[in-house]
């Protein structure tokens, strides 16, 4: 029996009736969230957090090289490390005042401990525990088990050091029946502890750290009142809107890239180091532009006039001079910036001096197996940034496509990379070397810069809501993020953090079959449209649909399958999984948390016309930061690699999500609205009338707990019979797609203009008596794409397929793709330095494939474009009802017999 309506008997604002409905429409399922843009980032972080998981077992010691002061006046925390050689967890601030940076190291005699359920005496007579010289003590502790809701007792034992406790095959949780707790590195486990909060201010007084509270306003305090009505304790909301509210100072930092000299044809090898540095430029937040160039022949510079103006461009014949000089420059800066640092520019410069006998005192540059960090300061990497799904598609909006600097820096401000045209970098003149360096440097700095220093109030903000260090979250993804909150918050609340194990014993069953082939549940719905067009279209959007379901249904680790008999009959439609009556979910607690403070309070401060300009900006990036963390929070709790991977809350969440879904529908139906399409959380209803829209929209709000609102509405749309794939025509003209491949990014440009071409044909269309010769004109089109292809009519470049390298080419060695095939033979013949995040451009041959370079008009296999073209533009003409083959002049031989 469904008593989901009875739930929350102890949380009344939970409670929500379940009724199940009959669905009068043709419905297709689609696995576990997909066909949101949001299912990219779940499967990309769900890569990244296996890496992640891999370097949790290594914990990354650092030897800094930092003033310690006593006294140190507010500074905001930047992250917390652990210093080998010093044996501690040390903190790294960064003054407001002076724009330096300090260290401050624990003085509380803090260890690196794990947690077990063995008895103190019985574990010191443990052989492997009696034998370990690494064990300084041991304490009994008490913690509360969120999975069985009871306390529990525990013994904890410090270790001398992290790898004591984990991170090598001899250490103490390889050794123990069962541990918790151990592993997570340490500097983070110290940071829990202590409870400091990265990206926040502190001070240092009589050699402590303190933290420095901001002021809190009458009217943030009436807010923290209403919000805290919805079952979270106000002090919680108050503490957040504290964190949150407070501005993030401008932070001085310089921006660094490298040039190295490609012998041979070949990239550099940043291993080997063997390849001459020949240019290094810096662009810093204090009007900092400079470029290190090493003379490599006795020639003329160049043309100076070209040169950007104030850019200092000094010249080396020395390379071990230069290196110093870049190192000293490097160490004068807080914060250092990079775009692919990591891989290659900081990794090739400390190799390069090692290999030049550059003594190394004199190198500030650290490299772990992934990372290069600095003694000095913190090193950012922008490229694992902007690369972060998340970031890309909920703080941008998706506006760049590719990873690249290029693509990044022209979406976002504008301006790219300076165009060498024919030239290679081996051939450029000195002065053009440095234009061609400092241009790269310059976009790596702009893009923390632009629009008031967005990214990198972005950063230090999701720094404050995942508890996490300026230096990892940069690098890390987003399940990462919500994997250190939620670490803090058992550590702050005492709660025992669970092992991945215990989740999975006590809850990880599904109870709903997958469609699609590797899923373990069921998962969004999909409403299949019948192909054709339709006139005055209004989309009904759910916002945030799966962060208030998981807010609005109790949604949690802990309490999906919660562990009291009485709340079995609280289940869940479609599955034998019931939910918590007694115990709010941590969860459901935070996203809630965070939904309502961004939609109550910070974003309607971002637009709030009293607040000064500083202050606007300021919330419009909290808005956006609690954006990026409320839509990625719900897709981890489905992926394996989270560690508090949880199925039955995954199957759970869509599960409910398909009942608010076909209840909408089912209501719809009712007040006589004609729904077209669904694609999980928005529905297409035919000219609907303004007062039945109303009457849905607070029907789901009252009924459902869920906020429908209008997103959009349309002259026209058209769907095509493959799912997801329709185009639609606003009030104004404008276009929107939806998966259809006439706007992928590897399109070639001459398919991608006709694709464009035929857009601006149907959006001329106003009347349903328009179509006809609308629907001529694009066969004219296609008809004249083809001759042009089969006379050969073209620019090469016009048939470029773009496609960016996620690693480097020689890193490619299981499959050879065909942009890998065209990025080698540029390597080969034309001596291309090419890195991760290069976009190749490369088009298709009767011998395989060849880079735009080397290709031309002759070499082009024009079928395999004809073919391309009719991939593209047969969704489009599904939906107008015309055969591709027909349109080219060619019948079928299903026309022939039928006359068509």
């Amino acid at each position: 029996m469904d008593l989901f309506g009875h739930m929350f008997t102890q949380l009344p604002h939970f409670s929500i009736e379940f009724n199940y409905c009959c669905m009068l429409i043709s419905i297709k399922l689609v696995t576990s969230l997909e066909g949101l843009q949001k299912s990219e980032v779940e499967s990309q972080d769900a890569e990244l957090e296996e890496e992640e998981r891999e370097g949790e077992e290594d914990e990354v010691a650092v030897s800094l090289r930092l003033p310690t002061p006593s006294e140190l006046s507010e500074s905001v925390l930047l992250t917390v490390l652990y210093d080998g050689a010093e044996g501690k967890a040390v903190a790294i601030l960064y003054n407001k005042e002076d724009k330096k940076v300090y260290a401050w190291y624990d003085n509380t005699n803090h260890h690196p401990y794990l947690l077990t359920d063995i008895p103190i005496d019985k574990l010191k007579s443990l052989p492997q525990v009696a034998s370990n010289k690494g064990i300084l003590g041991f304490e009994s502790v008490n913690k509360y088990h969120l999975l069985d809701d009871k306390p529990v007792k525990l013994t904890k034992v410090l270790g001398r050091d992290p790898l004591v406790i984990g991170g090598r095959s001899n250490s103490l949780r390889e050794k123990l029946p069962v541990a918790w707790e151990a592993k997570i590195r340490y500097a983070n486990c110290y940071m829990y502890d202590r409870g400091f909060r990265p990206g926040t201010v502190y001070k240092v007084s009589n050699g402590n750290l303190v933290a420095v509270k901001p002021e809190f306003t009458e009217e943030a305090s009436k807010m923290a009142s209403s919000i805290s009505k919805g079952g979270v304790d106000v002090d919680v909301v108050i503490d957040w809107i504290n964190i949150l509210s407070e501005p993030a100072p401008d932070f001085r930092r310089v921006a660094v890239d490298i040039e190295v000299e490609t012998a041979e044809g070949r990239m550099p090898n940043v291993i080997e180091a063997s390849n001459r540095l020949i240019a290094v430029s810096f662009c810093g937040s204090d009007g900092l532009k400079k470029v290190f160039v090493l003379m490599r022949s006795d020639g003329e510079p160049g043309d100076a006039n070209s040169l950007p103006q104030d850019l200092d461009v000094q010249f080396f014949t020395d390379e071990v001079e230069m290196l110093k000089q870049t190192f000293n420059l490097i160490s004068s800066y807080p914060i250092v910036l990079s775009f692919n640092g990591d891989n290659f520019d900081f990794r090739y410069l400390k190799n390069r001096a090692e290999k030049l006998g550059v003594p190394k005192n004199q190198t500030p540059i650290i490299l772990t197996q992934r990372e290069a960090r600095l003694s000095t300061g913190l090193h950012l990497d922008l490229y694992h940034f902007f690369k972060n799904k998340a970031i890309q598609v909920y703080a941008f909006d998706a506006k760049y496509k590719e990873f690249g600097l290029d693509s990044i820096a022209s979406a976002l401000m504008g301006k790219g990379k300076v165009d060498l045209g024919e030239k290679f970098i081996d051939n450029l003149t000195p002065f053009e070397l440095a234009n061609y360096c400092f241009r790269d440097a310059q976009l790596t700095y702009e893009l923390t810069a632009y629009n008031d220093n967005l990214v990198m109030k972005l950063i230090v903000m999701l720094m404050r809501v995942s508890r996490t260090g300026m230096d990892d979250l940069v690098r890390i993804g987003v399940s990462s993020w919500i994997k250190n909150l939620m670490y803090a918050i058992h550590r702050e609340r005492n709660y025992l953090i669970p092992n991945p194990e215990d989740i999975a014993q006590r809850k990880n069953t599904s109870y709903t079959q997958a469609t699609i082939k590797g899923k373990k549940y069921k998962g969004a719905i999909v409403i299949s449209p019948k192909a054709g067009v339709y006139f005055d279209v209004v989309v009904l959007d759910f916002a945030s649909l799966y962060p208030s379901i998981l807010k609005e249904y109790n949604l949690s680790y802990e309490t999906v399958r919660c562990p009291h008999p009485e709340c079995r009959n609280n289940k869940v439609p479609e599955t034998e999984h019931w939910v918590c009556t007694k115990r709010r979910g941590l969860v459901s607690e935070l996203v809630g948390l965070f939904r309502d403070l961004r939609v109550l309070w910070f974003k309607p401060k971002s637009k709030d016309p009293t607040l000064s300009g500083i202050y606007r900006s300021w919330y419009d990036v909290v808005q956006r930061a609690l954006k990026v963390y409320v839509n990625a929070s719900y897709g981890v709790y489905g992926a394996e690699t989270f560690p508090f991977y949880c199925l039955p809350v995954a199957e759970s969440t869509a599960a409910i999500a398909r009942y608010v879904i076909t209840s909408t529908i089912k209501k719809a139906q009712d007040l006589d609205m004609k729904v077209l399409y669904g694609d999980t959380d928005s529905l297409f209803v035919l000219n609907p009338p303004k007062q039945k829209i109303d009457e849905l929209i607070a029907w789901a709000r009252g009924d459902l707990k869920v906020d429908l609102e209008i997103d959009k509405e349309f002259r026209y749309v058209a769907f095509s019979d493959r799912k997801k794939n329709y185009f639609g025509v606003k009030q104004d003209g404008s276009v929107e797609i939806k998966g259809l491949l006439g706007k992928k990014r590897n399109t070639p440009p001459f398919i991608k203009h006709t694709f464009q071409q035929a857009l601006e044909v149907l959006s001329e269309v106003k009347s349903p008596e328009d179509f006809e010769e609308a629907k001529k004109r694009v066969q004219t089109l296609l008809k004249d794409a083809q001759t042009t292809l089969k006379t050969r009519k073209f620019d090469v470049k016009e048939l470029a397929i773009s496609v960016m390298l996620n690693k480097n080419p020689d890193k490619y060695d299981k499959t050879t793709p065909q942009h890998i095939k065209a990025a080698r033979i540029l390597i080969d013949k034309l001596g291309r330095d090419i890195r991760a995040g290069d976009i190749i451009h490369y088009v298709k041959t009767y011998d395989g494939v060849l880079p735009i370079e080397l290709a031309k008009p002759s070499d082009i296999d024009t079928a395999k474009y004809i073919e391309l073209l009719k991939s593209t533009f047969e969704q489009v003409l599904d939906a107008l009802n015309i055969d591709f083959d027909e349109a080219m002049g060619e019948r079928t031989l299903e026309s022939f017999f039928t006359g068509r």
